[in-house]
């Protein structure tokens, strides 16, 4: 019986998130009514619900563990929370984002809790502290007007922050990443690719003068070398790629572009003969099953449950994922692939697609240079980090170490994810209190947005 509950709830999970996704890019249409619109985000938020509840009402069906229907109403109140949190507070807020936030934390509850209830737990407690923490920042982002004032301060903490990481840190997987304040685990390049993104267009929109574009390199490449001396070679080609596209856009300059790429393209061959688990990892991308033992084990667990899922997945409780190392961070998508199937799998690359065209979209449309090169690194840190993370549990490129963003476990990746959207959320607001200073005096907001 537990069986064919299991199974049979897998169609209902594709169903509501093939909805989910579609309704993601029918709200984004730009001859869609407000009132259609708004419609549909509550449709979302609807199906969102019933994915989350499915999901955990399955897992107790399987496992029997009363945590696991306590922790689905804590998780059922968050999202409660933080959707009216960007209802009530911020009233230009992208619906479409935080539906899509909440969305991907949901898939993330619903895996953990199926692989480590005890992860999931810890999880949902991040992803509480990180709701507290955030919901402040899109309005101190939209009011505050000295962020493109404290270029000096964000490149001392940057470098400042990598050097202490490159010293103080201990050793994961090969790399020095994370640093133990007592029971606290912190990734503090998490949080610094944030202030390098600061960094970046503070310097970049003050001057596209070669001399300076030379000193905004300079630093910007430090930030990549200390990461490298640190082994964290996924962090730096994340904000190597995160550099070369604002630099590319602020100067126009497609040499700019072509000389970081053969720079970077030059460092990977560099680092591919200096650390021995980089070479591993290109050993098991090429060819993982002749290294099944060895280099390969993980890569080759990883394709083995992506196809024994095949597209509509085993059924949560079902599968073997846990035979994947590191699953609950580096691998997590295997996971989701194997037990709810490859067309669920396809819809989560959708939404995070959706996520990363509208990061862009509010970049194209705000008006301060400098709040638009900030959405434009946002989408930019956002994408690559979601395409090493996809493309290291297919065999698509070599594995970085690199979780994806809101569903893979961890709370430093978790908390600097939110605290991303929370920034893109002010700046949405912003491009709305900019749109003010030329609208008719008491024209409705909902019209602004209608026409925006």
């Amino acid at each position: 019986m537990v069986h064919i509950i299991a199974s049979a709830s897998r169609f209902s999970l594709i169903i509501f998130i093939a909805i989910y996704t579609y309704y993601c890019f029918a709200a984004l249409k730009s001859n869609i009514s407000y009132a259609r619109q708004e419609r549909l985000y509550k449709k979302q938020t609807t199906l969102m619900y019933g994915i989350l509840v499915n999901g955990n009402l399955v897992l107790f069906v399987v496992y029997q563990d009363i945590r696991i229907l306590g922790l689905m109403i804590c998780e059922i109140l968050l999202f409660i929370i933080t959707l009216l949190i960007y209802k009530h507070i911020y009233e230009n807020a992208s619906k479409s984002l935080v539906n899509n936030m909440c969305m991907l934390l949901t898939i993330s509850f619903i895996i953990l809790t199926r692989l480590d209830i005890e992860k999931a737990i810890k999880q949902f407690i991040f992803a509480a502290v990180a709701v507290v923490i955030t919901c402040f920042i899109p309005l101190l982002v939209a009011k505050l007007k000295v962020w493109n004032k404290l270029r000096f301060l964000y490149g001392v903490i940057g470098i400042a922050g990598l050097s202490f990481v490159l010293v103080a840190a201990s050793t994961t997987y090969g790399a020095k990443l994370s640093i133990s304040i007592g029971p606290v685990v912190l990734q503090p390049s998490e949080f610094i690719k944030i202030i390098f993104i600061f960094f970046s267009a503070c310097m970049l929109q003050e001057t596209t003068e070669f001399s300076h574009i030379v000193k905004t390199t300079v630093i910007a490449a430090l930030h990549v070398l200390i990461l490298v001396a640190s082994r964290d070679l996924g962090g730096a080609l994340i904000y190597l790629v995160t550099y070369l596209v604002m630099l590319y856009v602020a100067t126009r300059k497609p040499i700019y572009m072509f000389l970081g790429v053969a720079s970077g393209a030059l460092a990977s061959v560099v680092a591919y003969h200096l650390f021995d688990h980089v070479k591993d990892r290109v050993i098991a991308w090429k060819d993982p099953l002749s290294v099944i033992d060895d280099q390969g084990y993980q890569i080759s667990q990883s394709l083995f449950a992506i196809g024994s899922g095949g597209w509509f997945g085993t059924g949560l409780g079902l599968g073997m994922p846990n035979k994947i190392p590191v699953v609950t961070t580096d691998f997590v998508f295997a996971a989701i692939s194997e037990e709810m199937g490859a067309v669920f799998a396809i819809c989560i690359i959708f939404i995070c697609i959706s996520c990363f065209l509208m990061f862009f979209n509010i970049s194209m449309q705000i008006k301060d240079y400098f709040y638009k090169l900030i959405a434009l690194g946002i989408g930019t840190l956002y994408g690559t980090q979601t395409f090493l993370a996809l493309g290291g549990v297919t065999k698509f490129i070599p594995s970085t170490g690199v979780t994806l963003p809101l569903v893979s476990y961890g709370g430093s990746s978790l908390l600097s994810t939110i605290i991303l959207f929370a920034i893109i959320q002010g700046l949405y607001v912003l491009q709305f209190d900019e749109g003010e200073d030329d609208e008719e005096v008491g024209q409705p907001s909902k019209k602004r947005r209608q026409r925006s």
